[in-house]
């Protein structure tokens, strides 16, 4: 049977509030999380119990503004699933956006439906997308999976 893949048309912003990331402290797994709607963004280690708050407003070019980031910008924190490949960098936001892109690499059948041009997956670099990758990005992804 043929694996499956539907574009549920998931934008990168979809993946972007609740991040894990390499605890300052520990080194091992935390969360950064933002609530834009209170203004501020939190990363909590469960290991160390780090833990700080900070506000989501952010300067660009001279300007002050509360811009929809990342929730690890706002700590400069690094991704916790990332890994090299190739000359490139493998990168998912959380748990959920290394599965669904685990869905989409391990799929035969890669269905899309009214996209918009600024889904998630148009936006990917070209290496995801490619046949040829498919099993190194998988194991990539296991690997990323059993990470302690």
């Amino acid at each position: 049977m043929i694996q499956r893949f539907q574009d549920q048309n998931h934008r990168l912003s979809h993946f972007q509030d609740h991040v894990d990331v390499v605890c300052p402290g520990c080194g091992k797994k935390a969360t950064a999380t933002a609530d834009h709607e209170k203004k501020e963004a939190r990363i909590n280690c469960l290991h160390c119990g780090y833990s700080k708050i900070t506000g989501t407003a952010i300067e660009v070019l001279g300007m002050r503004g509360h811009l929809k980031v990342a929730a690890n910008a706002y700590f400069d924190a690094e991704l916790w699933y990332t890994a090299p490949f190739k000359n490139e960098a493998f990168v998912a936001f959380n748990r959920q956006h290394l599965d669904y892109l685990e869905a989409y690499i391990s799929a035969m059948l890669r269905e899309h439906k009214d996209r918009t041009h600024f889904t998630l997956l148009e936006k990917l670099p070209r290496f995801y997308h490619e046949a040829k990758n498919r099993d190194t990005l998988l194991k990539l992804i296991a690997r990323l999976k059993n990470k302690k």
